[in-house]
């Protein structure tokens, strides 16, 4: 995973390399619920401490949409680049375009272990990003709904920057540096 690549220390397995197949389903209805539903789901699954995120997309005029249903927003299988034209046809006639990503990380630990997170434990590590939705569609670099979202500060989408600036600046990398602190030196954020 790029956001922990600085840490060596932390061993990252994905479920596909335990070969655990299957993935709860999003039941709650906020990120932090479904993050620590997904973290002591794998938590379980895989007797080891489980990170599991949960993010989207957040616009104000929109009443919050597509909020805690990014990833399923008009179908989990509609592309993107149809999701991101149905809201900038939704916001054409509208003037603000305040919106934020929100990321939440679960960390959970299995039953059965002993570790810095107790049992009954489950640790969370929130980043958000301010910004605002753009006009139209700009730049490749990235997914879901880069291409529409300009994050405060800056005058270009998510999609049009490096890898590397977006990991430095995102909602997403903004959790992922607080459970490096978690995990590395024990401190709750």
């Amino acid at each position: 995973m790029a956001l922990l690549k600085d840490h060596p220390e932390i061993e990252v397995l994905t479920l596909t390399d335990l070969n655990i197949t299957e993935e709860p389903e999003e039941t709650e209805s906020t990120f932090m619920g479904n993050a620590q539903l997904k973290a002591k789901w794998a938590a379980e699954k895989s007797g080891m401490i489980s990170l599991a995120d949960d993010s989207g997309l957040e616009i104000d005029a929109l009443d919050k949409e597509p909020g805690v249903m990014s990833a399923r927003y008009l179908g989990k299988d509609t592309p993107y680049t149809i999701k991101n034209q149905i809201i900038l046809d939704r916001l054409e006639k509208v003037s603000d375009r305040s919106a934020r990503f929100v990321s939440v990380v679960a960390i959970a630990s299995p039953q059965s272990s002993v570790s810095l997170i107790s049992n009954t434990d489950i640790i969370c590590c929130e980043g958000i990003m301010e910004g605002s939705i753009a006009y139209h569609p700009e730049g490749s670099n990235g997914f879901g709904y880069d291409p529409i979202f300009i994050p405060q500060g800056f005058n270009e989408t998510y999609a049009q920057m490096s890898t590397e600036t977006k990991n430095k600046v995102s909602h997403r990398g903004q959790a992922f540096r607080k459970v490096v602190i978690v995990l590395t030196q024990g401190e709750k954020p």
